[in-house]
């Protein structure tokens, strides 16, 4: 086979993919920025170009502002906390314990289901009165405590949080597992033989090593919580007030049920931007990180 014929062949292979990832990706962001500048509510095709007054209109709201800040506690508090926790269950599960197969599989299955079943479950975990927390609180005798956590404005947010970290927490475990499996036996011995105790083990030999590791579960962690939907809306459905409205949640909820899909894809546009300039700050810095680990 001469190479024209070759290169013909590998466009063909190609262009199934391509016109995928055109209809189901870059037709749909075309369309986001030409219903952003319009009055499109969603239902009827008439609609007029109102420039720019989406955008000017969203930054005068107070919803902006609210969403752009509870996004960015989800993100933070998931990044944060979901990966400390994993590193150490990962530094646990890697340990000489008995029953390390089943340990692994117990803290992987929360991700084994669908976001939207967890939702649902914990919702009636958190229930005041009958739910799972507030009974156990009652037969302790603590039955005095304030259990409605996703009905508080103060504590709502931070309870569905908790419910992401629970469910994504076992594949970053799994990830952070992989790279402790990969450091090499020997310079953990040639740092014992010099006298280094656990915590220099692991902050000079182990956790330079796991520098991949560490820049892929943080770049996920970062991507799921600046698009924080399943939760807020299954749990809150935004609430109490806006305490869990998060940037994805207040541009559906401002499409489907405000009827203001042009203003939605407005604030599309400015999520699509936060997103891709702080995941990338993030990516650059992480990457130069582990270049010098």
């Amino acid at each position: 086979m001469n190479s024209a014929v070759m290169k013909k062949t590998m466009y063909f292979f190609v262009l199934p993919a391509m016109l995928f990832y055109c209809v189901f990706w870059i037709f749909p962001i075309l369309k986001l920025f030409q219903y952003s500048v319009t009055d499109y509510n969603g239902y009827v095709q008439s609609f007029n170009y109102v420039g720019l007054s989406n955008f000017k209109t969203l930054f005068q709201e107070e919803i902006l502002g609210v969403s752009v800040k509870n996004t960015l506690i989800y993100t933070f508090i998931t990044v944060i906390f979901g990966n400390i926790i994993a590193l150490m269950l990962a530094l646990l599960l890697n340990a000489n314990i008995r029953a390390k197969g089943f340990y692994r599989s117990a803290f992987y299955i929360p991700t084994l289901f669908s976001a939207i079943v967890v939702g649902f479950i914990w919702s009636y975990v958190y229930m005041p009165g009958d739910g799972l927390i507030a009974s156990f609180l009652t037969k302790i005798g603590l039955g005095d405590v304030d259990t409605n956590f996703l009905g508080s404005y103060g504590k709502a947010l931070y309870a569905i949080i908790a419910v992401d970290i629970w469910k994504n927490i076992g594949t970053s475990t799994i990830i952070f597992l992989a790279g402790l499996q990969s450091v090499p036996y020997e310079l953990q011995e040639a740092g014992r033989i010099d006298g280094a105790g656990r915590w220099k083990l692991f902050r000079f030999v182990t956790l330079p090593m796991l520098a991949t590791s560490v820049t892929i579960n943080i770049t996920l962690s970062i991507i799921n919580g600046l698009k924080a939907f399943d939760y807020p809306f299954v749990m809150t459905n935004g609430g109490p007030g806006t305490s869990t409205n998060t940037l994805i949640y207040a541009m559906y909820k401002m499409a489907f049920t405000d009827q203001l899909f042009g203003k939605a894809s407005a604030l599309g546009i400015i999520s699509f931007a936060l997103i891709i300039a702080i995941t990338a700050i993030c990516v650059f810095t992480l990457n130069r990180k582990e270049v010098s680990a």
